[in-house]
């Protein structure tokens, strides 16, 4: 008797219990006041202190701002022999029309696929486009669009569809090209003939850098080489610190005076005398976005960008960094990862971010000046998402900042307010960084062409 009076006493304080919940489920919520945020803002972004007024969007960026920038006068550069437009990676104000049309195409080669992808950005000079396409095949266009000649660099004892990446960059009278492949090669611009060949023992899946007779280029085994331009003898090699990790189509090193930065897919950076190899220091683009499960790969895919005293550089994990080119000291980081060499123009730092966002940022502080979102699914339906749109940029031409998308666009901005102020069909979609000379725009296609515009 007594168990089965224990069992009543229970199940009636149970009842009790559930009716005390449901009364609890007739009240009304008590809504907090204040301003919501963006559980993935960054948490000082979401404190407004002087300097920092709170974010007016779901990204936890600062309010838009207008306001006016002093451009450089546009020129008319004849070429751009490497990735960002120099050694520097720092990008002239190029000319361009303001409505450019697109005036022809040329097959390059093959185009994107399931296993390959381009990943070499066209560079410009005697007269002639040179680009590599998805299946290591470089090829010499010339600026009227015809096809001068194609080679294949794909080493004998290998297959063409086993890997991708690489880069392309003239200088010294001749062209490089590094593939996935792991090797540097060195063409005839004017035939395409083989020169000769530099194994590097690991893929370099970014592009090379030539300044003067030296040739510059980083493994994804952290190494660091130097290669005589005019036989491929190796001058000196230091190693980085290794990661598993990377991109394909990684960024280039950079020219900084008499020294050289090398960036590696672990998210460091290492400044070289640019004579003998020894080592000056050490940084690392440290930080990540929360909440994104790509920031796990640190690789630096903002191209240290020279400018003055200091350079700028960003990594596909959310942040771009000033730092001083003397001791490598970050001088401030911004939330955004720049995917693409900035564009440094009147006292303002332009950047494509990892969340498809352009970005405008003050030269001197880092912070935003404004923020302008770009598409980023390739369907924005939540159940049909089937990817992400590449955006390639910014370039600063004609008084507008262009980026060249996946999606067949190249936008136009206006770099005062990051308003949209035109835009250019892109057919077959952008691959790789676009290339500007002679008043052409040349951007490589996902398909497998190159196409000019102007």
């Amino acid at each position: 008797m007594k168990r089965g009076f224990t069992v009543k006493r229970t199940a009636a304080v149970t009842g009790f219990a559930l009716l005390g919940l449901l009364g609890a489920c007739g009240e009304r919520e008590l809504i907090l006041p204040g301003e919501r945020f963006d559980v993935r803002a960054p948490l000082d972004a979401s404190v407004p202190t002087e300097g920092n007024p709170a974010p007016a969007d779901r990204s936890g960026l600062s309010a838009n701002r207008s306001l006016p920038v002093a451009l450089p006068a546009a020129t008319v550069n004849a070429s751009w022999p490497q990735r960002g437009g120099n050694a520097a990676h720092l990008a002239p104000h190029a000319s361009l029309s303001a409505a450019p049309q697109l005036v022809w195409s040329s097959d390059i080669g093959a185009g994107n696929s399931r296993r390959n992808r381009i990943s070499a950005a066209p560079v410009v000079a005697e007269g002639r486009v040179f680009t590599m396409d998805a299946m290591s095949d470089v090829q010499a266009t010339s600026t009227g669009g015809a096809q001068l000649w194609r080679v294949d660099i794909t080493p004998p004892s290998d297959r063409a569809t086993d890997l991708s990446g690489g880069g392309l960059a003239y200088g010294a009278g001749r062209l490089f090209a590094t593939t996935g492949f792991g090797e540097l090669v060195a063409l005839d611009p004017a035939t395409g003939a083989v020169l000769w060949r530099q194994k590097l023992g690991a893929p370099a899946t970014g592009a090379p850098m030539v300044e003067g007779e030296t040739v510059y280029v980083t493994g994804r085994d952290s190494s660091a080489w130097a290669i005589d331009a005019s036989n491929g003898r190796v001058r000196w090699q230091l190693p980085g610190a290794p990661s598993s990790t990377g991109m394909i189509g990684g960024s280039a090193p950079a020219m900084a005076g008499g020294t050289v930065l090398f960036p590696f897919n672990s998210g460091q950076m290492i400044a070289v005398l640019r004579e003998g190899g020894s080592q000056l220091w050490s940084s690392q683009v440290a930080g990540e976005r929360l909440g994104r499960a790509y920031t796990g790969f640190r690789d630096i895919t903002g191209d240290p960008v020279v400018s003055g005293g200091t350079i700028y550089v960003g990594s596909s994990a959310g942040r771009t960094l000033a730092m001083s080119a003397a001791s490598g000291e970050t001088l401030w980081s911004a939330d955004e990862g720049a995917l693409a060499p900035v564009a440094v123009a009147g006292g303002s730092v332009f950047l494509v971010s990892d969340e498809a966002r352009l970005v405008r940022l003050d030269a001197a502080t880092g912070s935003v000046i404004w923020s302008v979102d770009m598409p980023y699914w390739e369907n924005a339906t939540p159940k049909r998402r089937k990817g992400i749109t590449a955006h390639y940029g910014p370039v600063l031409a004609g008084g507008r900042l262009l980026v060249a998308s996946s999606d067949g666009l190249v936008r136009f901005f206006n770099p005062a307010d990051g308003a949209l102020v035109g835009s250019a069909e892109l057919p077959g979609g952008a691959a790789a960084q676009p290339a500007l000379a002679g008043g052409t725009l040349y951007v490589v296609a996902a398909n497998g062409k190159l196409l000019a515009f102007r």
